[in-house]
């Protein structure tokens, strides 16, 4: 259905091209869509809804529906994308998993990278790193002593297998030296359930996940994975910070737009100033800055060379863990 405001408030380069000069700006004939590889409720659904708002007051009354298409890690709602006609009027909120990790993680991929052109970023945001309380260690660096001390019997755990918080924990591994038991739950929540209760050691979540359990004092925040702090736990290290190895350590959740390739060169930039333009709104920072995150936003270019790095940033990481699943 359209997106009320109301509801809206509660490896290959891949690059864009550039419009012609003297071409009129391009706006939507029909109803467009946005289609949300996720089920409602999660960051993905929430940035398609605030885009839907926006762009129907952008361009006065035009129509604007969100589509959750869930399921197979984000690839359903990817392919629902590239079935449609690459005329500016399906987009994709895409994100980390099926725009980028998806790649090397699955044998059999569905689609390719060049399929996907990239619009603009909306947001990122860090991954912290939080232990049980009984864990002996109050810093990053404690812990990897206590990982050494202990390799092969101290287990962490995730939202499931190769997700963000996932993969982070093994490049922290692979970075650090340190051996610990990979523990996949069904979703962030039934991990941090575990965790509080002190069935799994340590996780990388999601900082929009974990910052209640960090803030009640149920776990301990060691340190966050993006190359910054985060303003919401300013005192927490980033874990670049903390230790020489972790030097090039820089991990973010994101989530952007994209549109399948061969979509009109004009649609790609009306879309991607319609996003400047809401990434600029008081409604929108709030958002931003709710979830501990980072505005993303920039040229179309500059998003493409994003997703180009994080592409190969995963690729190594997967290919050095040998993990290999089956799309399905």
């Amino acid at each position: 259905m359209p997106v009320t405001r109301r509801a809206a408030l509660a490896l290959p380069v891949l690059a864009a091209p550039a419009v012609a000069l003297g071409q009129p700006a391009w706006r939507p004939t029909q109803p467009m869509r946005i289609i949300v590889p996720a089920a409602p409720g999660g960051t993905a659904d929430m940035v398609a809804r605030v885009l839907a708002a926006f762009l129907q007051q952008h361009w006065n009354g035009a129509s604007v529906v969100v589509e959750n298409r869930s399921g197979a890690g984000g690839l359903i709602g990817t392919q629902e994308l590239l079935r449609a006609p690459a005329d500016g009027h399906t987009v994709l909120s895409g994100n980390i998993g099926p725009q980028s990790i998806a790649y090397s993680l699955y044998r059999n991929m569905p689609y390719r990278a060049e399929q996907m052109l990239p619009v603009a970023g909306v947001v990122r945001g860090p991954n912290v790193l939080v232990v049980h309380p009984s864990v002996p260690a109050n810093t990053l660096p404690e812990l990897v002593a206590h990982l050494k001390r202990n390799p092969g019997r101290i287990s962490y755990g995730s939202p499931g297998v190769g997700q963000s918080p996932h993969l982070t924990g093994v490049w922290f591994n692979q970075a650090v030296g340190t051996d610990s038991i990979h523990v996949p739950y069904r979703g962030a929540g039934p991990a941090m359930v575990e965790l509080v209760a002190g069935n799994i050691q340590y996780m990388w979540d999601n900082l929009t996940s974990g910052i209640q359990q960090v803030r009640a004092g149920s776990v301990r925040a060691l340190a966050v994975s993006t190359a910054e702090r985060n303003a919401q736990l300013p005192d927490v290290p980033a874990a670049r910070e903390t230790m020489p190895e972790l030097a090039q350590f820089d991990v973010s959740t994101w989530f952007g737009m994209f549109y399948a390739a061969g979509a009109p060169a004009g649609a790609v930039q009306a879309l991607n100033e319609a996003m400047r333009a809401m990434d600029a709104t008081p409604e929108m920072k709030r958002r931003i800055e709710q979830i501990g995150g980072i505005s993303l936003y920039g040229t179309p270019a500059a998003f493409a060379e994003f997703v180009r790095a994080e592409i190969e940033k995963w690729r190594s990481v997967i290919t050095r863990e040998g993990l290999q699943l089956d799309a399905n």
